[in-house]
This record gives structure tokens, sequence and C-alpha cells, in this order.
């Protein structure tokens, strides 16, 4: 695993939603993952906001995380996850490109927000990532051959999705639908022709209202009202094939092949209720589905 300091060698507000930071460091040049890139999650370590308190990477070896999840956040910073929105350069040059959202209508803005609403170039934090020659996890979409895809998502999932949606084959097939704040947060994005990807801009909606109402659409699900209360929902939910946050079975077999596969991520009361949908409704096999709750409306994420 890549555990490095990096610095911010490009700054660029994409919407006011959104900023891009790319990053650079002599570390990255060990990056490397076997196949596509999809998904790929990153942890990035920003400074806590109030001392500038961050860890160092000098020395570091295989027992740094116990040694950096017992000091405090004033000292250590905080550990925030995101997807690597692009690859550029080689060796020494290797840079990340990271998109963040700046701001979730009006709830706590968290470390990252703050870091990335202020940043400029030269600014250091620390990242762990993939490291070339070894496992390091953080891609979960999986879809069988043939699938037909369905992608969905609010803000926190745009990079990923928009990841994706460009390194998908030519002939692939499906639809994309993302959630975002404003319509200046809607973007251009590369995607197979066979893929449809629709927008859907709040614009002061309740969040998740919007995504929920056009994916029941899409699939056509007759009665789609699911109330969730807010103890059924599960702020770490992450449900895919090769794991469970809720302790499910998960099947030892292949993944099926053909139908549709269902890439959900976001914020977890939105999630769980298109999960019912898919499970309860439409009867998907769990081989055929990634649920991910990246964040909980209301609940301070973990570092």
């Amino acid at each position: 695993m890549l555990f490095t300091e990096v610095e911010v060698v490009g700054v660029e507000r994409l919407s006011p939603s959104f900023v891009r930071i790319e990053l650079g460091g002599r570390g990255l040049a060990d990056y490397g993952v076997d196949g596509p890139r999809w998904d790929q999650r990153i942890k990035l370590i920003f400074p806590d906001p109030v001392t500038g308190g961050i860890t160092s990477t000098e020395g570091a070896d295989a027992s740094w995380w116990g040694t950096w999840i017992e000091r405090s956040a004033e000292e250590r910073g905080h550990m925030r996850t995101y997807t690597i929105r692009d690859v550029r350069g080689s060796g020494e040059q290797t840079t990340f490109v990271v998109d963040i959202v700046l701001h979730l209508d009006g709830d706590a803005v968290g470390p990252g927000s703050t870091w990335a609403a202020r940043a400029s170039v030269g600014d250091r934090i620390v990242l762990t990532g993939p490291r070339r020659g070894f496992h390091y996890g953080g891609i979960e979409f999986t879809p069988a051959p043939g699938a037909d895809l369905l992608l969905v998502g609010d803000e926190t999932a745009v990079p990923a999705v928009c990841t994706i949606l460009e390194q998908l084959p030519d002939d692939a097939r499906g639809a994309a639908f993302l959630e975002v704040p404003h319509a200046g947060d809607i973007q251009d994005v590369r995607r197979p022709a066979g893929v449809s990807v629709t927008w859907l801009a709040r614009e002061g909606a309740p969040l998740g209202v919007p995504l929920h109402d056009a994916v029941v659409a899409h699939l056509g699900i007759p009665g789609a009202e699911v109330e969730v209360a807010a103890e059924e929902v599960d702020p770490d939910l992450w449900e895919t094939p090769t794991y469970s946050s809720s302790g499910e079975e998960v099947p030892a077999e292949a993944a099926v092949v053909g139908g549709t596969y269902a890439w959900i991520a976001g914020e977890s009361k939105v999630v769980t209720g298109l999960r019912r949908h898919l499970v309860n409704d439409l009867g998907f096999d769990r081989r055929q589905v990634a649920f991910m709750g990246y964040w909980r409306r209301g609940v301070a994420m973990k570092s």
C-alpha cells in the first residue's frame, strides 16, 4: 500500500459544488492496479482545521495505522475516502486527480470540504492508495459479462460514476442517474453510446427524492413509495457481491451472466430505499448489486 505525502499541483473549481484537486509526489511512482481502475478508492488525510495537525509518513512501516489511530484527531488529522478521478503522467511525474464535493446542502461541513475550499498549489496532505504488485482493494464495480448497467449516485458518487463511464468498453449498455445540488454541477462526461446519463438537479428539492423517483420510473416499479425509518438505516451500509455490512451470507459462486447489474452509492437512507426496491420488488440476486452508503445525513464520517 502507498502511504505517502503528496502536494497540490493544481486546483480547478469545476462548479458550485465541486473542486478538482491534482496531487503529485514521488511516492505516486509506485502506484498501480491490476486491470481497470473503475471506482478505485483512496484515502486522504487532511490537516485538522483548527490545529493544522497532520500525520507524518517519515519512517512509517506496516504498523503505521495502529500508531495513527491512537493519536487525537487534533494531532493526526482526519482521514476521508475519495475516488481517483484520473491518473496523469508516469513515474515520479504521476499525479492523481480527485474531485471533492464542497458542501452537502447545509449539512455540517467536514474536514475534506473545508480543506478543499481553501486548497492552493503547494499545500501538502497524506495519501494512501494501491501500490503496484500488492493487493489493495477499493474497487466495487464488478459487473458480469453482458450485463445491462444501472449506475446511481448523488453528488458524493459523481466522481466514481463518471470515472466508471469513461472506462467502459464501447459496446457497454445501460443507464446512469446522477443527482447534484444545482444545475451548474452537471458535467459533460464521456460514455459509450449505449449508456444514457440522466442528471438530476435538486435545486432545493429534498435530498434523494429526484434520484429515487427517476430510478424507480426507469425500472418500472409500480407503487414505489418506500418509507425508511431513521432507525432502519445502517450508516455504514455496504453490500456488494463479496462483502456484507449486515452480515448476510456472501455467495461463493461466480456472478450471474447477463441481466442487470446495479451499482448504487450515496446517502445511506436514499441507498437503503433503492436497495429495498431492487431486492424486494425485483428480486435482484446479491451478485448483481453493489449498494454503498458513502455518507449518512446528520452523522459525522469516521476517520
